[in-house]
């Protein structure tokens, strides 16, 4: 049972795609929650949902005390009039537009005066105002990367969804992004923000608090540092043997 109106997003989802069952139940405040485990768990199925571009099925969905689904009561809000922003794994940038239109496309709804200068700010922000005529094809990974978190971020949504942003980037464009993700969401923005990833050193390093998904289920949630050090079964077990594999200074963060 829910105890009234909180802040952050509490969620208690169960649906099908495509014969897969996800049946979920959580709930976070204003913190960076990453959802960890292996490919086809039912990690990026949970944000799809949030965002409203999947299956619903039953359940709630309450984001800072709006809520944007109810089985109970037939309410599911669409994705549109969602505050939520969105980055995909392919980070889905339009490659026949420049970096300052594909940032200005995330402000569909905003006065054109107001969203150009609020483009502006998210392209100083991100460091991309010398970018700003280039297109997509013509600048970085991390580039590329940071126009996709400036587009997500232009109408100050509520909560920031990234579905594996880093996959696709080098060992040190990674680690350049995760403190770019950690540094500027977290100080800039204030935004309670979701992570999908299977990277367990992504998770260690980057969670205040990781979910571990197995089966369309979560099976343990804590603390990255207590997850890890007390693996509840062989699986999450597994995962966490896998940062034995980088060397200390990563792991401190140095």
């Amino acid at each position: 049972m829910r105890k009234g109106k909180q802040m952050g997003l509490d969620l208690k989802i169960t649906t099908q795609l495509q014969g897969f069952s996800l049946d979920v139940q959580w709930r976070m405040d204003n913190e960076l929650v990453v959802l960890f485990g292996h490919s086809g768990a039912g990690k990026s199925l949970t944000l799809r949902t949030i965002a409203g571009i999947a299956p619903q099925g039953a359940g709630y969905l309450e984001l800072n005390g709006r809520v944007l689904f109810d089985s109970r009561k037939s309410l599911n809000v669409p994705p549109q009039q969602r505050s939520v922003g969105y980055v995909f794994q392919d980070l889905a940038l339009f490659p026949h537009m420049n970096v300052e239109k594909n940032i200005l496309y995330g402000a569909i709804g905003i006065e054109a005066k107001q969203a150009k200068t609020k483009a502006g700010e998210m392209m100083e922000i991100f460091r991309l105002t010398e970018q700003r005529n280039k297109y997509p094809r013509e600048i970085s990974g991390g580039q590329q990367q940071r126009v996709a978190f400036a587009r997500a971020l232009m109408r100050q949504p509520e909560i920031l969804l990234l579905d594996e942003p880093f996959s696709a980037l080098d060992d040190q464009l990674r680690l350049e992004m995760r403190k770019c993700l950690a540094g500027v969401v977290k100080s800039e923005f204030h935004i309670p923000a979701v992570l999908v990833t299977h990277n367990v050193l992504e998770a260690y390093m980057l969670a205040d608090r990781v979910l571990v998904y197995s089966g369309g289920r979560v099976v343990q949630a804590g603390a990255p540092q207590v997850v890890f050090a007390n693996p509840v079964n062989e699986e999450v077990m597994s995962l966490a043997s896998l940062l034995k594999l980088y060397p200390a200074h990563l792991l401190a963060g140095t």
